[in-house]
């Protein structure tokens, strides 16, 4: 009898053990996530950083456009002062893409850490908004390549037409048919920058639901 109750106490024991493993696993899986989701926004604060510097410069070669086209060819000498100035600009620009195009990356290596994690997850609903929140992230990623291909384009086509500024014998034809160019590169990435800013709102609405799932609350 002594050695039944003791076999009995053994048993209810791992069944405790087994129960309180379970959701051990299953609040490691969700607690997983939160942290790469969290450490994602960490690794975007470079690239948050870079858009007011980016806003800025672009403005002022907006100017400095505007100065050029006013002046005309009569005063060469100060459209070649301002198409330096513009180059200037430019290089300074593209140095702020790259550093913004480094953090998205390092933002998508943390975050691919998911796809792994996200199998784990124990409640349908839970496991249906993270693979959502996946699909949007990785879409988003995808949107921002494209975007800084263009944007590259964009940049290597105003320094040439900066270049072109600055030559006297330049025929107005090839000046206009670079304009050209140039406006349908900027179009098609304030196409880019809509569909980001689009997916951006779509994760972050779509991870909030996570939290609010999974009970957790978002860092500050």
């Amino acid at each position: 009898m002594i050695f039944l109750r003791k076999s009995q106490i053994m048993i209810t024991i791992f069944a405790i053990f087994a129960i309180l493993l379970g959701c051990t696993e299953k609040n490691t899986a969700v607690q997983d996530i939160y942290d790469v989701l969290e450490k994602t926004v960490a690794k975007e604060k470079v690239f948050e950083d870079q858009q007011g510097p980016l806003v800025a410069l672009e403005k002022k070669e907006k100017e400095i456009y505007d100065q050029i086209i006013y002046l005309g060819m009569k005063q060469y000498d100060q459209i070649v002062k301002l198409s330096d100035q513009a180059i200037s600009s430019v290089d300074q620009r593209k140095e702020l893409m790259e550093k913004e195009t480094a953090s998205i990356k390092e933002s998508e290596k943390e975050f691919q850490k998911i796809e792994a994690l996200k199998v784990k997850l124990e409640d349908p609903e839970l496991r249906k908004i993270t693979d959502e929140l996946y699909d949007i992230m990785m879409k988003r990623y995808q949107v921002h390549n494209e975007l800084y291909k263009e944007y590259s384009d964009a940049l290597e086509n105003d320094k040439k037409l900066y270049e072109m500024f600055k030559n006297k014998n330049l025929p107005i034809k090839d000046l206009e048919e670079q304009v050209k160019n140039l406006n349908q590169i900027y179009n098609r990435i304030s196409d880019a920058n809509e569909s980001f800013n689009g997916l951006t709102e779509q994760y972050n609405e779509k991870k909030q639901a996570f939290y609010k799932k999974a009970g957790l609350t978002e860092k500050k």
